[in-house]
């Protein structure tokens, strides 16, 4: 069987479907998967043991032999704590094949093959009965079935499956329950990932306010989740308008119902202000009495609790669809509507006079609109895209450049997804302005012509529908272009490097340009740095023993999909959500000179970088940073860095590249490195770059 990935190619800024090998599919996978991270989940681990336990005994003490049921067993793991604990027998069930081959060998060489039946099916497969995959029904089940959102992988339809048909009546559940909380905030960081915010330009006649079209201004955006690392969000970037307030619970040991619903909870505001975020998590309650309890919650709730750190399980942040300005005191119903995948809320004035009773009942199965992005911008540009749009510091070094290249006759020609630079240079005094739209063929997806006839531009800025290798004279007016001007930023890329589509679109369309043309910006450079993480490693971590349990097998299998690709990739992670500390200084590691064309030989550079401080090199940070004109840059990673204690601060809007050592993912212990020495190979054919380090 074949497999097709979609990989983005920086030569054509354009995603490319490559047909692989079956094993590919199966090997990305593994590589990217979260479950080191979960094996390292130390609070997750031992709740989970407690709670399976805990019911093990319960039943036994009723006199009833233990028979589990665990959905998603993934490593086998919680089968062989419900193994351990003394149950009679364990159903595991996995979907995933590769994951399942490896649950039957953990489970092996742990010694629980005659306790524990691996099943590779979905679970809505698996059949009950003296033939079936399971002799009988289970009275205790256990799932890890849970993404940060509670119910985005599906849990409650599994649950609702499991009860109806796998599970007897009144059986153990660990988890028993799952509570989500949320709390109402304000916060214009977090807003600015939702709308486009008015943009102050001072022109030579005057200031110019750029506005957003009104589709766009009253879009609820999508209904996707914004999860993120909260715990690194501080407090100084958010206001709480009210208390922690728990929305609703979802009892896993009775029947569970996935079927549309809504639930509402009345708040009251502790302060006045802006109510634009609903913040949420959850916990779970691994046994019915409560003691055991796995939380989620951020650092300003618990602040005397220890945090433990994990990828997999994060907090969410909701949208409300529109600004709503509350006062102290006053009464609020926020709603949370919810399908089987997906949660939103909404807020309400309470009105005078109603009827309580009628407010608070949630109703099974009401149909609750999903928001659905109408202005398509949403579906175009990503949260942190809208956080770099509305960042005002960066638009001001934009604008900035632009004042010293453009004049009065500049025949401009922009090349970027989605940018506000083609609206600058009008204002700032471009005779013509071009703007490739990249994407011509998609309907579906936000058209710049809007934005410019909001700003009644529509006719001083002209969109090219064409690629800019399918430029032509006639859609310049035959006129040569005398600033070309990019971010650069493309939506298909994924790693920094991939925005030098732009380098390879500026050589695409060399024959449009002016002799003595000018190009924004003039270059980029590639810069690396060599960094201790505080908690991000352990997802490219092996494991060994967890819980008592050796899942060795299960890191030989993530380490052979890691060298799966003879050369290992860099990845991309936002690193504001992720501290690390420099053991080394940054340094620039290749240049790239857009005022000439792509060449055509490899550009190549090996050297070794310094470690100044001491620490665990656990890999090296990359990213890209380009220079505008002269003096003015701007920087997709490090902004800057305290030398003292060498703590980072990262662009709060892009994701940089992490490329993890191999002693990370070997779990050697080396010796203090004073040194590390590198390789980096841009291949101007692929638009790729390779890398190798040595410690």
């Amino acid at each position: 069987m074949k497999t097709f990935c979609g990989r983005a190619n920086p030569t054509t800024g354009s995603m490319e479907w490559l047909e692989e090998g079956e094993d590919y599919d199966y090997h990305q996978e593994i590589a990217r998967s979260r479950y080191a991270d979960m094996l390292h989940d130390k609070d997750r681990n031992v709740k989970y043991y407690q709670g399976i336990r805990a019911a093990v005994s319960r039943v036994k003490e009723r006199g009833e032999k233990a028979i589990v049921l665990d959905i998603g067993t993934g490593t086998g793991l919680l089968s062989m704590m419900a193994a351990s604990a003394g149950a009679d027998f364990c159903y595991a069930i996995e979907v995933f094949k590769p994951m399942a081959n490896a649950a039957v060998k953990i489970v092996e060489k742990n010694g629980f093959s005659d306790k524990i039946k691996v099943i590779n099916k979905h679970s809505t497969e698996v059949t009950v009965g003296p033939d079936g995959d399971m002799q009988c029904r289970a009275n205790i089940l256990v799932t890890e079935l849970f993404d940060t959102e509670l119910i985005g992988e599906g849990a409650l339809p599994t649950y609702e499956h499991a009860h109806k048909y796998l599970v007897q009546e009144g059986c153990e559940a660990v988890p028993h329950r799952a509570t989500v909380y949320v709390q109402l905030v304000e916060s214009k960081r977090m807003w600015s990932w939702k709308k486009l915010f008015p943009v102050h330009v001072e022109a030579e006649d005057g200031e110019k306010i750029l506005v957003p079209p009104s589709e766009m201004e009253n879009c609820p955006g999508v209904p996707s989740v914004c999860d993120i690392q909260l715990n690194q969000m501080p407090s100084s970037d958010f206001t709480t308008l009210s208390d922690v307030v728990t929305m609703f619970s979802v009892d896993f040991s009775k029947p569970v119902q996935s079927a549309s619903t809504y639930y509402r909870v009345q708040l009251e505001p502790v302060k006045s202000g802006k109510a634009q975020i609903v913040l949420s998590w959850w916990d779970i309650d691994m046994d019915p009495s409560g003691m055991i309890n796995c939380t989620m919650a951020p650092y300003w709730v618990k602040p005397t609790s220890a945090l433990q750190w994990r990828d997999h399980w994060m907090q969410c942040v909701y949208f409300l669809p529109n600004e709503e300005p509350v006062l102290q005191g006053e009464q609020l119903y926020l709603t949370a509507s919810r399908d089987q995948y997906s949660v939103w809320y909404n807020l309400q004035k309470a009105r005078e006079g109603g009827n309580k009773a009628d407010e608070e009942e949630p109703k099974a199965d009401v149909r609750v609109e999903s928001p659905v992005c109408r202005c398509r911008a949403h579906l175009l540009w990503n949260r942190a895209r809208f956080g770099e749009l509305n960042d005002q510091n960066r638009t001001h070094q934009y604008i900035k450049a632009l004042r010293k290249v453009l004049k009065t006759d500049s025949v401009c020609l922009c090349i970027s997804d989605g940018s506000l630079l083609p609206v600058l240079a009008h204002y700032l005094g471009a005779k013509q302005v071009h703007s490739t739209c990249m994407q011509p063929s998609r309907k579906d997806l936000y058209h710049p012509h809007e934005f410019f006839k909001a700003n009644h531009l529509e006719d001083k800025i002209k969109i090219i529908e064409a690629r800019p290798e399918l430029l032509k004279p006639s859609h310049l007016e035959d006129k040569k272009i005398s600033v070309l001007v990019g971010e650069p930023f493309f939506t298909t890329s994924l790693l920094p490097w991939h925005n030098l589509y732009f380098w390879y679109a500026r050589t695409a369309v060399s024959t449009h340009l002016a002799s003595n043309v000018t190009v924004l910006p003039q270059s980029a450079s590639l810069h690396m740095m060599i960094v201790e993480f505080q908690d991000l490693w352990r997802i490219r971590s092996p494991c060994g023993i967890c819980e008592g349990f050796d899942v060795q097998t299960m890191d030989d299998m993530i380490k052979d999909s890691l060298n799966f690709r003879e050369s290992k990739e860099a990845e991309p992670h936002p690193l504001w959500e992720y501290p690390c500390k420099s053991l080394s200084d940054p340094q620039e590691v290749l240049t790239f000179d857009f005022t000439k064309t792509v060449p055509q030989h490899c550009l190549s550079t090996e050297g070794s970088v310094n470690l100044l401080r001491k620490g665990t090199s656990h890999g090296a940070v990359l990213w890209m940073e380009y220079h505008l004109a002269a003096d003015i840059s701007v920087s997709t990673g490090l902004m800057q860095m305290s030398n003292e204690k060498g703590n980072c601060e990262w662009n709060p809007h892009c994701k940089q590249a992490v490329y993890f050592f191999s002693s990370v993912i070997e779990s050697e212990i080396l010796s203090d490195p004073t040194a590390v020495t590198y390789a980096i190979n841009f291949d101007t054919k692929t638009g790729e770059i390779a890398m190798d380090f040595k410690l």
